[in-house]
């Protein structure tokens, strides 16, 4: 799959891109990305891409056209590549929320190309011709799009095959289905005591089906206490057994 991401600060993403497990990916080209600069494409000995807004206010304005020809670029060398489009991606706070279902979504595609926005944000006429999705990484503002387009790299990234060491570790992560969308539970490591703190018996029991239980049991816990959202939706959707109930129930 394949990202192109249109940012002022394409600097920002070198360390992002080599570090970690996830360079894996961006490495073997499972997930190309690849940085486009729209100041590469503004006319002008200053290559400006902002300017101030109609109207009055505050701070500036990401202009259309440098964004526009930045993007007839993306699409020409796609087209040429691998001769299909992706659709482009503006990180807003009115976007949709990523959660976890759309990123697995995301990760079984063919990539996208996002839109990093700056300063007051981008010039609406822009916005209503070229843009196909908006996505909001939740209440609150970042100084640009960078960090949510690292955050949704990063997330497709690790779900692709190889990437983590263990193939199923994923599969454990807080949110996913294999966990019935629950929170993930705590995790304990040597030694086994410390700082007059002992790791729970169960998990070192050596009981296959006893650690499970009380894993189990800890992810229903963790998840009544902080998202209890997440236990209607399990409740709702049938994933939950007696014996979670039961659980449940206890907590109560």
């Amino acid at each position: 799959m394949r990202f192109d991401v249109i940012t002022l600060f394409p600097e920002l993403f070198a360390p992002f891109l080599a570090s970690g497990v996830t360079r894996r990916a961006y490495a073997s080209g499972q997930v190309e990305v690849r940085l486009w600069n729209p100041r590469d494409h503004a006319e002008g000995n200053y290559r400006r891409v902002d300017d101030r807004p109609f109207g009055g206010g505050p701070g500036m304005v990401m202009m259309a056209e440098p964004l526009q020809q930045c993007l007839a670029a993306i699409r020409a060398e796609r087209a040429e590549a691998a001769g299909q489009q992706a659709p482009l991606v503006l990180f807003s706070p009115i976007g949709e929320v990523l959660c976890h279902a759309a990123v697995e979504r995301w990760s079984a595609g063919s990539g996208a190309v996002l839109l990093c926005g700056r300063y007051e944000g981008i010039d609406q006429r822009f916005i209503d011709t070229h843009v196909d999705v908006q996505i909001s990484l939740g209440d609150f503002v970042l100084s640009g799009g960078e960090i949510a387009a690292m955050a949704l790299l990063d997330s497709v990234a690790r779900l692709q095959p190889g990437v983590l060491n263990d193939e199923g570790s994923h599969q454990l992560d807080s949110f996913n289905p294999a966990l019935d969308g629950l929170l993930d539970c705590p995790h304990y490591t040597r030694p086994e005591e410390w700082a007059g703190q002992s790791v729970p018996a169960p998990l070192l029991s050596g009981h296959h089906a006893q650690i499970e239980r009380w894993r189990r049991d800890q992810r229903l816990a963790v998840t009544a206490r902080h998202r209890p959202d997440l236990i209607d939706a399990a409740r709702k959707a049938g994933r939950l057994a007696p014996a979670d109930e039961a659980v449940l129930a206890k907590l109560r």
